[in-house]
């Protein structure tokens, strides 16, 4: 059977969330898993600083326990004292107490309005967790839910940049009409700069290539070397962007923007924005 790719992904985010969440907050616990397809419960799949098994696989359901409680609100939960908390019920109090914890968070794990997974962090000892460790929490799970995005959004753009040839034609490489070529500009664009953030260089690597097929050329001319940045700012170029937009899409900022422009200029030997995406057309840099 096939692997789901999109369960592949998120797989592969929340592996190393927990411990990215103990180093972040400095709790000495930390352990979470994804929300099984279908079941509507969280299946407890990854353990940081745990010293028993009680928590692994543990199924979670919806408003049941702090985690369960997360999921059904979609909102950070806490509680101080987990075994006498008012504020959960209390189906999951052995293999905790089994864990010895007693001070936890569940963070979900949230995208597209859908939970995606929990994460939680705890302390063995009963005191309020600070506002400072709640908010790193939060932001790890919220670069959990960065990290998906940017791997649905890609598999979105390859479906659409990808589609079956026409019967008879070459390559969908060529494109047609004008409208056509500017989607193809712009999916290229995209894609580009939805690279950067990802961690995982294999699906990185994946990316690129897949963007290097928009290309006029697979592998871009020997005669010009341009970096990433001096790739993807004159992509945004072509497909009509002004330079606060292509900061706004690739996190930099716009006189970041225009350093890697003329730079890309310089290389290229162009004298203007035009003339630049030309010559990285030519080059085989650009759609």
């Amino acid at each position: 059977m096939t692997a789901d790719p999109t369960r592949t992904g998120e797989a592969v985010e929340i592996r190393g969330a927990p411990a990215r969440l103990r180093r972040a907050t400095g709790l000495p616990v930390a352990f979470g898993g994804l929300v099984e397809p279908g079941r509507r419960q969280v299946r407890i799949s990854e353990l940081s600083g745990t010293a028993t098994p009680a928590l692994s696989s543990l199924a979670v359901t919806p408003g049941n326990g702090l985690g369960g409680k997360a999921v059904a609100l979609a909102r950070p939960c806490a509680v101080t004292d987990y075994s006498v908390s008012r504020q959960i019920s209390h189906e999951y109090d052995v293999p905790v107490a089994a864990e010895g914890l007693r001070s936890v968070v569940a963070v979900p794990v949230v995208v597209r309005r859908r939970v995606r997974a929990v994460l939680y962090g705890a302390l063995r000892t009963a005191r309020p967790l600070g506002d400072r460790t709640l908010g790193e929490a939060v932001q790890v799970a919220r670069d959990v839910e960065q990290a998906l995005l940017v791997r649905e959004e890609a598999a979105e753009l390859l479906a659409v940049t990808d589609p079956a040839p026409e019967p008879g034609a070459d390559s969908w490489r060529e494109p047609g009409g004008g409208a056509e070529r500017e989607r193809v500009r712009e999916a290229h664009a995209a894609l580009r700069a939805l690279a950067p953030p990802i961690a995982d260089p294999a699906l990185r690597a994946q990316l690129l290539d897949a963007c290097a097929l928009l290309t006029a050329r697979e592998t871009p001319s020997g005669a010009v070397r341009l970096a990433a940045r001096e790739v993807d700012v004159p992509a945004w170029v072509a497909a009509g962007a002004t330079n606060g937009a292509a900061a706004a899409r690739l996190g930099l900022t716009a006189e970041t923007v225009k350093a890697y422009l003329r730079s890309a200029m310089r290389k290229l030997g162009a004298r203007t924005r035009g003339e630049a995406v030309v010559a990285a057309r030519r080059a085989g840099w650009l759609p």
